[in-house]
């Protein structure tokens, strides 16, 4: 099946609560961000992009796939990777989100998510790929959570806003728009709407 989206991975934060870079996190004899991966892989996306902040040199060290992907597109379970560092993470994570959208064909629908939200299972992920609309959201029990997928017509105006203005959000942006525009997906996976943001955030969730 053709596909027109990319997938972004947002993994620029401090993680100062989880006290450690939230991608590097060990699960299932792997980390984190290599499982976030492994589950897009199971989709018709073809391409992912990875924007790294704050901890990119402990990414870069620990996963050498990333450092390689940080000047080429490498291939990992059949998909190209990219990696791009946000030189400015402290000014949040939507720099992060414009520092990588600034490297994607103008043309592509993009399908993102914080590192800190587990990617929902593959056929619920695979209707929101395929869903045409400016915005995508899925939503569990009234909740919308991620990923989001973002029309090209809607995200490359992001690219205009100023990152020091503190009303340049995502979900500021998404209010705005005529709601015609938006789909809501109802899932039944509540990843979506999990944040592992704490130590117990992660043990509760390795648990289940």
């Amino acid at each position: 099946m053709k596909n027109d989206t990319v997938f972004v991975l947002l993994a620029g934060g401090k993680s100062e609560r989880m006290g450690i870079a939230k991608g590097l996190l060990e699960y299932q004899n792997t980390y984190w961000i290599l499982e976030q991966i492994n589950r897009i892989s199971t989709t018709t996306v073809t391409e992912v992009y990875i924007g790294l902040g704050h901890h990119f040199q402990e990414y870069l060290n620990k996963i050498p796939l990333l450092k390689q992907a940080e000047s080429e597109f490498v291939i990992y379970k059949k998909i190209m990777i990219r990696v791009i560092i946000n030189k400015n993470p402290e000014l949040g994570s939507f720099t992060t989100l414009q520092t990588v959208l600034q490297q994607i064909q103008k043309n592509k629908s993009v399908l993102i998510t914080p590192i800190d939200i587990p990617i929902l299972n593959t056929t619920e992920l695979q209707t929101i790929i395929e869903t045409k609309n400016q915005v995508v959201l899925p939503n569990f029990e009234g909740k919308n959570g991620h990923p989001i997928k973002l029309h090209a017509d809607f995200w490359n105006p992001l690219l205009l806003l100023s990152p020091a203005d503190e009303n340049s959000r995502l979900d500021l942006e998404i209010k705005k728009m005529n709601p015609s525009k938006i789909t809501q997906i109802a899932v039944t996976d509540s990843a979506i709407v999990k944040n592992l943001n704490t130590p117990n955030d992660w043990i509760e969730f390795s648990k289940s």
